[in-house]
């Protein structure tokens, strides 16, 4: 995995040695958080940037296991920070489980700009998503305006939120799709028949069909294959 961002300027300036302009001015209240990523040098880099932000401590994880074990031990830290793209398992459900559990602040840094994967992130309980491609200096505002309350995304994946779950019909004119409407398809995206749905979904499978004939009047088709394709397009579904 490329660590991009924190990482080059890690390595190219000495240590405590950054530059004024990428110097975060520090917060006056220590906070607690936990780094999940299975870069070593990103985990690193990261870790002291937020020491820099007034982290008093600072658990650092590689795998969702890891970052299982570490919750359960530690219990809910102010705020943690973790990558999509874990080796052992789905860094979506990392992001809804530390949530549940009462994790007040999750901050998604992926490599990736996937438009399913930026909305499945904030779906699941994420007040930021950021790119290991963007600088040090947006890393850091996204973090910072996160720890003060907010919520934030990196201005390249920004559009991706603001067009929500609108799907272009046959017609090419946008259709904007329920929640509800985006599980379904997407469980149809994934093979499984209305019956499985259902049971997926906790509901009938009559009312998977209703969800499905609803879907198909707002697209302009009654075709699964091509709602799903469409949704696709889209980037609502994977």
């Amino acid at each position: 995995m490329a660590a991009v961002g924190f990482s080059q300027a890690v390595r190219s300036t000495p240590a405590g040695a950054l530059p004024a302009s990428m110097v975060p001015h520090p917060r006056e209240e220590l906070f607690s958080v936990m780094v999940v990523d299975d870069h070593p040098l990103l985990r690193e880099a990261i870790a002291a940037r937020l020491a820099q932000m007034g982290a008093g401590t600072v658990h650092e994880a590689a795998t969702v296991a890891e970052a299982r074990a570490r919750a359960t031990a530690t219990g809910p830290c102010d705020l943690a920070i973790l990558d999509l793209g874990l080796p052992d398992g789905s860094g979506i459900e990392l992001v809804t489980e530390l949530r549940s559990n009462g994790w007040p602040r999750v901050v998604v840094l992926a490599s990736s700009d996937d438009p399913y994967a930026v909305r499945s992130a904030f779906q699941a309980g994420a007040q930021a998503y950021l790119l290991k491609s963007a600088s040090p200096v947006v890393v850091t505002d996204g973090v910072r305006r996160v720890l003060d309350g907010g919520v934030y995304a990196d201005p390249s994946v920004a559009p991706v939120l603001a067009t929500g779950t609108r799907v272009p019909g046959t017609d090419n004119t946008p259709r904007e799709l329920s929640a509800r409407e985006v599980e379904v398809l997407q469980l149809v995206a994934d093979g499984q028949s209305n019956k499985e749905i259902g049971e997926e979904l906790s509901l009938s499978a009559l009312t998977v069909k209703s969800h499905l004939s609803r879907i198909g009047r707002k697209l302009g088709t009654g075709d699964r294959a091509q709602m799903v394709a469409l949704a696709m397009r889209a980037g609502v579904i994977r």
